[in-house]
């Protein structure tokens, strides 16, 4: 007799659940993924013990027919595929056939659904895998999938399950963000008797995400807008890419990728290469550990994409994936450029996430956890709740609803209080509630200098500081690129060539960059074994600091940029170049050069931050004043 046999249906079903099912969360996601492409407009989630004991999910869908019911709970059913030229060109969230099997196969399972073309509905319950009993019930139109026991025969599937309020922590961010993919739907969230979320329709994403983060996380973001970019094909229609969405401000840094949401073509998704293409556009805007947070779109033709690539379509791959890198990359990196946002002392952070959960607990499960990205809360950024703590000693926090109501649309004026005899101001002081932009750093009214290391300025929006260093550095580095770009590097010859000695890896690094060394001015050659001589260096350079640079740049290559593209490792080797040519802290400056500085970072294409992502300025707005000394 053969060793090899064919799995039963139920053992090839819970093999399936193994890839599709890793938690609460996914079931969510399988769920609520057919429900819209269902075409519901309106979603109930009920969840008790963190989806352990129930998730239910009712939608205003287009419901199923009683033999379509049925045969949903067979592999690889599905009404989106017919053959397999479908795969080349998916439209839809689901289409594999194997969420409702998987799902039904380790928990206990009722769906009750009706078409609009039957006038009853259909109930369904499974245990097991196993069909328990088949009739009809009186329903509304649409779909209810009823989830208990989840992993009740799969014990355990069952230990590797976090606390109850981490499991629902990832529930509550993944619906949070699939309603912020769709603010035209209605979205509720509840946890036994507690409303966790409910957000209604609203006609623009900007309002969506002001209904679940709040105004003051607003504050904090650039919205894309839904730019554009055409991928010109031969002998080819020509594919147009529209990316939108929100991204942070480079002063919002978070430590890790968790605050990352992106969506392609509606699907929630962890791809590397859009992960990549937003590091590198904030590349020199912030510290290399640090990230952003992002809610991104990015919709294309389907059959510029491929979802079938992950068991659980969390990965996809793109047809041509340098062109969607570079469009993604560009475009964030020309907003963030335009917008030139100001960073202030006292900003407001994201929402924090929270779910009854002790704070440190929360760090631990949520940002120092590598989990799927249907499953993943961002740090620093949670559903429609804001941190409040809790009465009593015990340091936990529970969710706190943001109330609804409609964005500012217009600047609003300053009130002051009435003046009086410690001085006299003028009752109203025009206030614009967008953010603070750097554009008039030049119109700055220098005052002097802290520690002979930091710029006081006067301007319309307040009192400014200014690190001269960073700002100097700033100023270096874009003229550096630019000198590069167009092949005409500032150059001093050396009276001596400099030798140096390096170290066998230093000497691996230093062969792999050579040709960019010397586009960037430095006159390089071997010179006998483990060595180099310099023969000439960048004008900006100072004797003191040329063997330095020399070794800060070999470095930057091997701990940072060995798997960057070319453009990140001219970019690194110009801002080495940047920060060693600076004015440094601890120099005296006049007025002249102080007004000379200021005019200088003005005109740089991005002066909010140095090559290194550190701030440049920081501004006490006239707001700020005016509260603290009590004017209004």
């Amino acid at each position: 007799m053969g060793r090899i046999r064919v799995l039963s249906d139920n053992v090839a079903n819970q093999i399936a659940a193994g890839e599709v099912v890793e938690r609460p969360a996914s079931v969510v996601k399988e769920l609520l993924e057919n429900s819209l492409d269902a075409g519901a407009t309106s979603f109930r989630i009920d969840i008790e013990n963190g989806g352990r004991r129930l998730i239910r999910i009712a939608d205003n869908g287009c419901g199923m027919l009683r033999d379509d019911a049925l045969l949903a709970f067979e592999r690889h059913a599905t009404s989106k595929l017919h053959d397999a030229k479908d795969l080349l060109c998916i439209a839809t969230l689901g289409f594999r056939g194997e969420a409702l099997p998987s799902i039904a196969s380790v928990s206990r399972l009722v769906l009750e659904s009706r078409s609009a073309e039957e006038t009853t509905g259909n109930r369904i319950e499974i245990a097991g895998g196993k069909i328990l009993n088949v009739g009809e019930i009186a329903a509304p139109p649409g779909t209810a999938i009823a989830v208990r026991d989840l992993f009740f025969n799969v014990p355990a599937r069952k230990k590797f399950l976090r606390t109850e309020q981490t499991e629902l922590a990832h529930i509550g961010s993944l619906v949070t963000h699939y309603s912020l993919a769709h603010p035209d739907k209605t979205f509720e969230l509840l946890n036994g008797t507690a409303e966790l979320l409910h957000v209604t329709p609203v006609p623009t994403l900007r309002e969506r995400v002001f209904q679940v983060f709040g105004s003051d996380a607003l504050d904090e973001l650039i919205e894309v807008g839904g730019r554009e970019r055409t991928l010109l094909l031969a002998e080819e229609e020509p594919r147009t890419f529209r990316v939108s969405g929100f991204v942070s401000r480079p002063q919002v840094q978070k430590n890790n990728r968790n605050s990352i949401f992106v969506f392609v073509n509606g699907r929630l998704i962890r791809d590397r290469l859009m992960l990549h293409a937003l590091s590198s556009a904030y590349h020199n805007l912030m510290p290399p550990a640090c990230y952003p947070f992002a809610l991104l779109f990015l919709d294309c033709p389907s059959e510029e994409v491929d979802v079938n690539v992950h068991p659980s379509k969390t990965e996809v791959r793109f047809r041509h994936q340098s062109f969607v890198h570079d469009a993604v990359r560009d475009i964030i990196r020309e907003l963030l450029m335009q917008s030139r946002p100001a960073p202030a002392f006292a900003t407001s952070p994201m929402p924090q996430p929270a779910a009854g959960l002790p704070y440190s607990e929360f760090t631990q499960a949520i940002e120092n956890e590598a989990i799927p990205t249907e499953s993943e809360m961002p740090a620093g950024s949670a559903p429609v709740f804001a941190l409040r703590p809790e009465p009593g000693p015990a340091s936990r926090f529970e969710f706190e609803a943001v109330p609804e109501s409609q964005p500012p649309s217009s600047p609003t004026p300053l009130r002051l209080k009435a003046p009086d005899t410690h001085g006299d101001f003028p009752l109203e002081v025009p206030y614009d509630s967008r953010p603070t932009t750097l554009t008039g750093l030049g119109d700055l009214r220098p005052l002097g200098q802290i520690h002979e290391s930091f710029i006081i300025a006067a301007g319309r929006e307040g009192l400014w500081i200014i690190d001269q260093h960073v700002a100097h550095e700033r100023i270096l580095f874009e003229k550096v690129l630019a000198q590069r770009a167009s092949g005409r590097v500032e150059v001093q010859r050396l009276l001596m060539p400099l030798v140096l000695q390096l170290t066998p890896g230093q000497q691996i690094e230093y062969s792999r960059i050579a040709d960019e060394l010397q586009a960037q001015g430095f006159e390089t050659e071997p010179f006998g074994h483990g060595t180099i001589a310099v023969k000439a260096a960048p004008a900006a350079i100072g004797p003191a600091d040329l063997e330095r640079a020399i070794f800060e740049i070999l470095e930057v290559a091997e701990n940072e940029l060995r798997k960057v593209s070319l453009d990140d490792l001219r970019r690194g080797i110009a801002a080495s170049l940047a920060c060693r040519a600076a004015i440094k802290i601890n120099t005296r400056l006049d007025q002249s050069k102080m007004e000379w500085l200021l005019r200088e970072l003005s005109a740089t294409d991005y002066p909010m931050a140095c090559p290194h992502g550190r701030p440049i300025a920081m501004l006490y707005s006239t707001r700020e004043i005016l509260k603290a000394f009590h004017r209004i």
